[in-house]
């Protein structure tokens, strides 16, 4: 059978949707999941829904990245019954940051920055974006920050995880005969 190329852009349209929707459906069970395992401290979460965020900028672009984000966020907040929350407060502010500083990465320092970085950065944000809040709505008192060096610590090392993940995870889904045509506009990136 063959597609003209009003069919071909046609169907990279849907392609596009299709996986935009398997990435949020993937990052809110991620979300989901991560939230039933018990933490060793409070806030004290891996971020491994960050990977589908990751892989949809890199994939897709920046807005791609802007939709995951916040669709993982409200919809599994609304699944885990946290929907306005303070704890719904504390996962937004820091996706919203987190959100934040990795658009500016990718636009700033691409090709210099790949997904590790990205999700460094991401990750930082993530957790200063929460105490932020924290201190602001619950915790008024500054000693909140005497925690920021351990949070920022573990931070560097969950991005650094989460974007090795998404790395991998984008080179193997570039690889796939669905990804073609962006693996050639890719060029030697993922290759």
């Amino acid at each position: 059978m063959t597609c003209s190329a009003v069919n071909s852009a046609e169907l990279e349209q849907v392609r596009r949707r299709v996986f935009l929707a398997l990435f949020i459906a993937l990052a809110v069970a991620l979300h989901t999941f991560e939230a039933l395992l018990p933490n060793p401290l409070p806030w004290f979460r891996i971020g491994l829904a960050n990977i589908l965020a990751l892989t949809a900028l890199y994939i897709y672009g920046l807005r791609a990245l802007w939709i995951v984000s916040l669709a993982r966020i409200l919809v599994g907040s609304l699944i885990l019954g946290t929907l306005f929350s303070p704890g719904f407060l504390l996962s937004l502010s820091g996706g919203l940051l987190a959100t934040l500083l990795m658009s500016l990465g990718y636009r700033l320092w691409q090709p210099k920055i790949g997904p590790v970085g990205v999700s460094v950065l991401g990750a930082l944000g993530h957790v200063s974006g929460q105490l932020l809040i924290a201190w602001l709505l619950i915790i008024r008192h500054p000693s909140i920050w005497m925690l920021l060096p351990f949070f920022l610590l573990f931070a560097l090392i969950s991005g650094m995880v989460n974007g090795l993940a998404a790395d991998l995870l984008i080179k193997f889904l570039l690889g796939h005969p669905a990804f073609l045509r962006l693996r050639n506009l890719a060029g030697g990136n993922y290759s």
